[in-house]
């Protein structure tokens, strides 16, 4: 059964191998791990990795109610505090050397953005005894919404001082974007973890203004998309149709207008959703995984680790949002297959690789562990399958 399966890989693997990754002298965890599985205790360790890792663990424990994930989530959280939070200026820094010195300054939003989301789980996951953290993450809230916003939505990259820099850290595909949808995306994700911890009505109206966004400026009715890179006035800058970042649009918009509970943007969204996950499955996923991206017409075939974690949790969500469509739930069940065949490091001390090619053969031995590579994506498919444990059935 796909939920035990999906179970006994958290379980077995994940979570151990996370465990593996703690730095007990200097903090936090490391920030490097080759193919060849060599660890480099002395490489960068980066803030969303740290970040992510901490979410990871905070939410872990919500679900299995394990309080050894708790003591790993206090450890991140302690490391974030004391060294990766700019205690001068404000904000989260990039990253900080593996000894938790200051490595690289540059304050950018989507950072906040994931600091802001583990901090509001943590607080979830300590019992609302931490209040500390949820003091945390409000700070960063005001800083994003006081020093990242330029009336269309929110501007990203910036020095320690905040100010304006380009933003080369969330720019890819050869253009340099004011604006991306990637970032937009995790200010809502952030927001809606933080809104659903604290019902806190400030929040809630940037949800909805962001909501907002998606709808009127992201979303391209005409190709069933979402746009991608932005100038400053959210004008698309570029052709490129990111399907991992669609599907996993798909649901966390769900998710988070689930939690906003307003009947307005129930209509206004869910249609919307709809027609991504609809749009995804049509054109990017080939029965038993995804595509990558699709730039100006070439498609990228390239099958990324998160990517591919991301379809196993839009499918099941397009599923449990209309029962109809059967086929989503089948997609779901095919894109397991395929990551248990694959992408999955069976290796002893593996986790995932990060991409396989199209004869699945992993790619140029890109690491197991960097400063993205974290159990974000697939720690988070897994908790994900366990909560719609309801919408997995055995024969599909």
């Amino acid at each position: 059964m796909m939920v035990n399966e999906v179970r006994t890989h958290l379980l077995d693997v994940i979570i151990p191998f996370w465990k593996k990754l703690r730095d007990d002298k200097y903090g936090g965890y490391y920030g490097w791990l080759d193919y060849d599985l060599q660890l480099d205790k002395k490489a960068v360790k980066g803030c969303i990795l740290n970040s992510r890792i901490t979410w990871f663990f905070s939410n872990a424990c919500l679900l299995l109610k394990d309080e050894s994930l708790l003591n790993e989530a206090e450890h991140g959280f302690t490391f974030m505090k004391e060294y990766c939070m700019d205690k001068e200026k404000g904000g989260i820094y990039w990253s900080v050397n593996y000894d938790g010195t200051p490595a690289d300054t540059i304050k950018h939003t989507y950072n906040q953005a994931f600091c802001i989301y583990a901090l509001a789980s943590y607080y979830d996951a300590s019992g609302n005894k931490d209040k500390e953290a949820l003091e945390m993450a409000y700070d960063l809230f005001h800083i994003i919404e006081e020093k990242c916003t330029n009336g269309i939505g929110y501007l990203e990259a910036f020095d320690r001082e905040f100010n304006v820099i380009n933003n080369d850290k969330l720019s890819e595909n050869g253009v340099t974007a004011n604006k991306t949808m990637n970032t937009l995306l995790h200010i809502f994700e952030a927001y809606t973890e933080l809104y659903r911890v604290s019902r806190d009505g400030r929040v809630k109206e940037r949800l909805k203004r962001i909501l907002d966004l998606f709808a009127d400026k992201v979303y391209n009715p005409k190709l069933h998309r979402l746009e991608v890179f932005f100038d400053r006035n959210m004008h698309s800058i570029i052709d490129l149709h990111s399907y991992g970042h669609d599907i996993e649009a798909a649901w966390l918009l769900d998710r988070g207008v689930e939690i906003l509970a307003d009947k307005f943007y129930e209509e206004k969204i869910y249609p919307i959703t709809a027609e991504l996950t609809a749009q995804i499955y049509k054109t990017a996923f080939n029965g038993h995984s995804m595509d990558n991206e699709c730039e100006r017409g070439a498609v990228n075939t390239s099958r990324i680790w998160w990517v591919q974690a991301e379809a196993v949790v839009g499918f099941l969500n397009g599923y449990q949002r209309d029962p109809s469509k059967t086929e989503y739930r089948k997609a779901a069940w095919n894109q397991w297959q395929y990551i248990k065949n694959y992408l999955i490091d069976k290796r002893e001390g593996g986790e995932w690789f990060w991409e396989v090619d199209q004869n699945n053969i992993p790619v140029s031995k890109k690491p197991i562990v960097e400063p993205w590579k974290c159990p974000y994506h697939n720690g988070r498919m897994c908790l994900e399958i366990i909560r719609r444990s309801i919408y997995v059935e055995e024969q599909v």
